[in-house]
């Protein structure tokens, strides 16, 4: 019988966010190692930064971008520039905003516990990342595309965070495929599971991973990549295609701006997501109440026995893949 803590139940009641703040964006794609590999990262780069400008309306001054090569509008991705540019984000942000930090590139296991984004010049380690985001208020969206990036997941989980990680294991340290499918996830219909016109955190890397899989599938091999993603702050993750209680979150977290209320109608709960998410909400409070009723009289006839809050044969309240 599936156990579930009392701290991730109510991490489950509480995590369906409302954002009406501002969006910001750190894109960063570090040392790459080869001309070919600088091509890709590059190709990946202006691929989303494009859909972050073009289709959800991210302003110039809210899109911070670091790569190898500093060209108009990039500055050179170095340990100093992350520091700096984290820096002004912890004063600039307030806890109604929502940070995303993308990093595409390469990565290296430490010691199996961190792991390191490589820069230009000194690399900055999973540790370091965390220290540099911690005071930084609002929403944080994190995503790690490089290979080791699986201790990026229990370095930054936790409350109010997205989480995603391209590898589920800092010992996975070859090339990733998982960027290519992410980036794309933002421009293809099939990604947005729900069909209603906008793709979430969760539908990104459901969309990203299946793809992953279907690679490595369609090459005959096992598949060595595993992403996965934390929004409990449990720093443990839940994989696409696997049950577990990540998800909520991430389905309700949008890169887009949120939809404005129809004139007329100013009753309306504003935002379809908004709408989304008080569902969700209502239906996991619901359904925990039933449990617990149910919990308190198998408990009278055993008070040892530990139940499953939403109930033995609960189905996992996640977003459908």
């Amino acid at each position: 019988m599936k156990k579930v803590g009392l701290a991730l139940l109510i991490t489950l009641l509480l995590a369906v966010p409302a954002f009406a703040g501002e969006r910001y964006a750190l894109v960063v794609t570090g040392a790459s190692g080869g001309e070919a590999f600088q091509q890709k990262y590059d190709r990946w780069r202006a691929t989303f930064l494009a859909t972050l400008r073009e289709r959800f309306g991210y302003k110039s001054d809210r899109l911070l971008i670091l790569a190898e090569r500093e060209s108009e509008g990039v500055q050179k991705a170095t340990r100093a520039n992350v520091q700096r540019l984290l820096g002004d984000l912890r004063r600039r942000l307030t806890k109604d905003d929502q940070l995303l930090v993308m990093l595409i590139g390469h990565g290296t296991s430490m010691d199996g516990e961190d792991a390191k984004f490589n820069l230009v010049g000194p690399d900055m380690s999973a540790t370091e990342w965390a220290d540099l985001l911690r005071p930084i208020p609002g929403r944080l969206v994190f995503v790690n595309t490089t290979g080791a990036s699986f201790p990026f997941l229990h370095k930054l989980a936790g409350r109010n965070r997205v989480v995603l990680t391209a590898t589920d294991s800092a010992a996975q340290q070859f090339e990733t495929v998982f960027p290519e499918y992410f980036v794309k996830a933002f421009g293809d219909a099939a990604a947005d599971l729900d069909k209603n016109g906008r793709v979430s955190m969760w539908e990104a890397f459901a969309y990203a991973s299946a793809a992953v899989r279907q690679w490595f599938e369609q090459k005959g091999q096992l598949p060595t990549e595993r992403p996965l993603l934390d929004d409990t702050g449990a720093g443990i993750g839940r994989e696409a295609g696997n049950p577990g209680t990540d998800g909520a979150v991430a389905g309700v977290t949008y890169l887009d701006p949120e939809p404005e209320a129809p004139r007329g109608a100013p009753n309306r709960i504003r935002g379809i997501e908004s709408e989304k998410g008080g569902d969700a909400a209502r239906s996991v409070r619901g359904r925990a109440r039933e449990a617990r009723a149910r919990n308190r009289a198998r408990r009278r006839a055993d008070p040892l026995e530990i139940l499953n809050p939403f109930g033995p044969d609960a189905l996992d309240p996640r977003p459908p893949l």
